[in-house]
Formats: C-alpha cells, structure tokens, sequence
C-alpha cells in the first residue's frame, strides 16, 4: 500500500493531535498507522502517521503546501516522505563480510526497500560478492598517513549517487568531522559493543578482559563524537566465562548482523526521529 508518512516533533502543547488529525479529516486522509510519543523530560512531542496516499486530493508537494501552516502554528519540525519513493542507500566496507553479505541478502529477498546505488571500501576484498548482486563496487584505499583525498572521493561518490543514506557496515575508518556534519542524521554505523560500553576498538577483546556475561552491538546515527551518536537499535546475547574472546567475535556478528537489520529498516520506514542526542523509535 502506498502512504505519506509523516513525522513531527515540537515543544508540547495542548491541540496538536486534534488539529493533525482535523486536517486530515478536511481532506479525507485514510490514517494507516498513527504513533505518538510525549516525552516529559523535554517537554516535547513526536508523531508519526502513514496516510493512504490514494484518499488524499493531493501528491507530496501538495501536502507540504496544505500542512505547512500548521507546522508553522505548533513551531514543528516535520516531514513527509513517499512510500513509493525508495531511499538510496550507499553501503561503506571494509574486509568483514557478514554485515555487508547480511545486508545485501535482505536487498537481494526484497526485504529492505530501498536502493543500493553502490558500494564503497578501503579494501578489494569484497568486490566478488557485490558485483555478483550487480551493484557498482569502488575501491577507495586510505592511507594512513594522509587520509583525506580518500575521503574527499567518498563524498564525491556519495554525492554523485545522490545518497539519502550512508551505511558503514563495519567499515573500519573513522569518518573525518565535515563528513559527519555534511551528512548529519544519514550515516547509520554498528558498533560492535553495547555502547556506551566498550568504545573504540576490539571491544569484545575488551569485554572479554572484563568478564562480561552481556555482549552486544549498537546500531547509531555517526556524529563527530566518537561511538557516541544517536542510538537507534540496540541487542545483546548472554555468554559465560567459558566463551573465549574468539567464541565473543562470533557470536557478536550475529548480534550486529541483527541490529544493523533492525536500525536501517527503521530509518529506511521513517521512524526514527533524532532529539537532541536521543532517537524517538516508532515500531
């Protein structure tokens, strides 16, 4: 079914449901789905509708230009996206395998929907197992010594296929701050850590010295803080001291498999909204 999905976040106040759910009324939206969050630490409020595009007397355009008044009215941060629109997701690795395999497997079943223009990494290895699925694969090496033409080509790259999202599917380099800031809210990372612990790298050699009995991986918007962005999927699985470090890498890809999954289908359905260093999950 095609909708409009549109989320909204604004300082809390009496009359905003009724007012959303009136204009949609005036209009004869279908609701499909409707979601909504009153946060009372902040004082803010989120929402999120899917409309059944086909009641509606307008396309996207149009319901921008109806709905901004109200969003003007209630000071609202929105948008409204077109289901029948896929988002354009660039793919970032290095010479793990199993989340870029794992994610092109459920591309592959039409269980992410959304397109994969390319794929990008520091290393060559995986150039096989991508073209195999016809994507474009460009190997952009960075040397450690001067690592910023590698990233200038990235952006270039990205750009040029006119990303809507960037997933570093354990893409082993750390992005430099103009590219956080460029792509704000559009870079979805895995950590493999149950951040905030263990940050950084070799964090389940980390865990391992620790004598954890949880191990676990992040799936986080990517800001200029390192391992420390927006969380959007979180998941764990219960080990024991007689699991080895190398049991704990195995194991975890699973876990990051998993969350990576879970956070890109969020963000690729649109419901995620990012407060401040929070995210909002509507499921």
């Amino acid at each position: 079914m095609r909708t409009f999905r549109l989320t909204i976040a604004c300082p809390d106040r009496v009359g905003i449901v009724a007012k959303v759910s009136n204009f949609l009324v005036t209009y004869n939206g279908w609701i499909h789905q409707a979601s909504q969050h009153s946060d009372e630490h902040s004082g803010w409020f989120f929402m999120r509708h899917e409309i059944r595009a086909d009641s509606l007397p307008f396309d996207l355009e149009g319901f921008r230009q109806a709905f901004a008044p109200i969003a003007r009215e209630f000071s609202m941060i929105w948008q409204v996206s077109d289901s029948a629109v896929k988002k354009r997701v660039v793919l970032m690795a290095s010479r793990e395998s199993h989340c870029l395999a794992d994610l092109l497997h459920r591309w592959h079943r039409k269980e992410l929907d959304c397109d994969i223009p390319c794929v990008i990494a520091n290393h060559d290895d995986l150039r096989s197992m991508v073209e195999w699925h016809g994507i474009p694969f460009f190997h952009v090496p960075v040397d450690p010594k001067n690592k910023q033409p590698a990233f200038e080509e990235v952006s270039r790259l990205i750009d040029e296929h006119e990303a809507d999202c960037v997933v570093l599917a354990r893409y082993m380099q750390i992005l430099p701050p103009d590219l956080c800031e460029k792509y704000a809210g559009r870079v979805i990372n895995i950590h493999h850590s149950f951040l905030p612990s263990f940050v950084g790298a070799k964090p389940y050699h980390q865990a391992a010295l620790r004598g954890v009995k949880l191990i676990g991986a992040t799936c986080h918007y990517v800001t200029q803080d390192l391992d420390a962005g927006p969380i959007i999927e979180q998941d764990v699985m219960r080990v024991s001291h007689r699991n080895t470090t190398e049991d704990m890498v195995r194991l975890g890809k699973d876990v990051e498999k998993m969350a990576l999954a879970r956070g890109l289908r969020y963000h690729l359905e649109d419901r995620v909204i990012i407060h401040d260093n929070k995210t909002v999950i509507f499921d």
